[in-house]
């Protein structure tokens, strides 16, 4: 999947993000994956489970990118 997530706030959690987007099942599976290195945000891997994604930030998963945006 390839596409783009709207938030309506100033930011989302990484770990909030990936569930959201159904890329994972579960907060859980999302936290997992994150502390694995499977995670990338803006070409970078992001080991922090609660990082901030802002709109225009990129996150990859699994060969899935989303573009976060402003609602």
């Amino acid at each position: 999947m390839n596409g783009e997530f709207e938030i309506s706030e100033d930011y989302i959690e990484l770990c909030r993000l990936l569930k959201a987007a159904n890329l994972v099942m579960s907060g859980g599976e999302a936290k997992e994956v994150i502390a694995e290195g499977m995670v990338t945000v803006d070409g970078e891997t992001e080991l922090r489970k609660r990082c901030k994604i802002r709109p225009g930030q990129m996150v990859g998963f699994e060969g899935n990118s989303i573009r976060v945006t402003n609602a």
